[in-house]
């Protein structure tokens, strides 16, 4: 688990430790979430994520996206593909290129794993946290978004 926060500075915690804290914390959460409601994090299930977000686009977007090569993420949408959860589509834009697109099947399994994390969390929240605790993360959310936002 991470480390306490101590604020050595008239009560402001130390930046880095905080960071650390957060990052360590969040990933821990990520994780938990995913294991509990079932649906781990796959190479797959990250680019099916990814394209349900972006909508159509490259094979070497995906790529850039998931920070791999474009050879590697070809073998990943060849197994989507295979699977029936995205299709290839010729891309109006370069006549030689292809855009990724989820298909129907790769809309209802991503909004399927979705929709496993959100009961899981549900019930974990209405399970083990009072109200009190639920208003504190519900006020701690727009801090959070601020960050995720900043792209």
């Amino acid at each position: 688990m991470g480390k306490k926060a101590s604020p050595p500075n008239g009560g402001q915690p130390d930046v880095q430790l905080l960071a650390e804290n957060m990052r360590d914390t969040i990933g821990n959460f990520v994780r938990a979430v995913r294991r509990h409601a079932g649906t781990p994090s796959t190479a797959q299930g990250e680019t099916l994520a990814f394209l349900e977000r972006s909508g159509p686009v490259s094979i070497a977007a995906v790529a850039e996206n998931r920070g791999v090569k474009h050879q590697s993420m070809r073998l990943v949408i060849a197994k989507l593909e295979e699977s029936g959860l995205v299709a290839l589509q010729q891309d109006p834009q370069d006549g030689r290129g292809y855009l990724v697109t989820l298909t129907k099947a790769g809309l209802a399994e991503t909004a399927s794993a979705r929709a496993a994390r959100t009961q899981w969390l549900s019930s974990v929240l209405a399970t083990t946290m009072t109200p009190d605790e639920r208003a504190i993360l519900q006020q701690a959310l727009p801090i959070l978004q601020k960050i995720t936002n900043l792209d």
